[in-house]
């Protein structure tokens, strides 16, 4: 059973700034103070697990032990269908050494170019997963998990969200939308989004 969340302070454990402002935007109407891992100097731990679930786990423990406070880890990734739904837990593994996510959009598109598959939605169908691991200092952990269909595009479109927003196309929007996540507003991506969904499940279940 899930917990209620009452304490006043929250760790978000991530450095991504992004994923640190989707989080805090989310949260605000809960009036929760928000501290990411980066604000606190807390360090990074190696993400070892071979599923969303494990690397949100292993994040969100280090950072409540590291700081005694609820912590709340957020793992996510890409899954190209065409590509056995890589890259997967290693999503941020193909955007090179320096996490540049360009680099991971187009070595996604370099693999498909070379499996030959088409330039058409239902080749190129995607899904992107979400896990929330949300650790109590007694290192108890709930996780909740939310994921968005689409397709890759390519070139990429559009300069807002971040990460591989610019090549994903979500499917099923109303009017037939046809815009990328990074084309839409904080607010329109937010509802629909794979981390908005898994917040949506942890606000009914630690908030309502």
């Amino acid at each position: 059973m899930a917990r209620r969340f009452v304490l006043p302070k929250l760790v978000v454990a991530t450095h991504n700034r992004g994923k640190a402002g989707e989080i805090r935007a989310m949260l605000a109407p809960f009036r929760v103070e928000i501290a990411s891992a980066a604000d606190l100097g807390l360090p990074a731990p190696d993400e070892t697990g071979t599923t969303f679930e494990e690397n949100a786990t292993l994040k969100a423990l280090a950072a409540v032990r590291a700081s005694g406070l609820p912590s709340l880890a957020d793992d996510s990734g890409l899954g190209v269908h065409a590509l056995d739904h890589q890259p997967g837990v290693y999503t941020a593994d193909w955007e090179g050494p320096t996490r540049d996510a360009m680099v991971g959009m187009r070595r996604i598109q370099d693999e498909l170019a070379a499996r030959h598959v088409p330039q058409t939605d239902a080749a190129r169908i995607a899904t992107f997963h979400c896990v929330l691991a949300l650790a109590w200092p007694d290192e108890h952990v709930e996780l909740f998990h939310g994921r968005l269909d689409g397709a890759i595009v390519w070139p990429s479109r559009g300069a807002g969200g971040h990460g591989y927003d610019p090549c994903f196309q979500p499917v099923g929007q109303a009017g037939g939308d046809m815009r990328t996540t990074a084309e839409m507003s904080d607010a329109e991506k937010n509802a629909i989004s794979h981390r908005g969904r898994a917040f949506r499940m942890m606000v009914e279940a630690c908030f309502g």
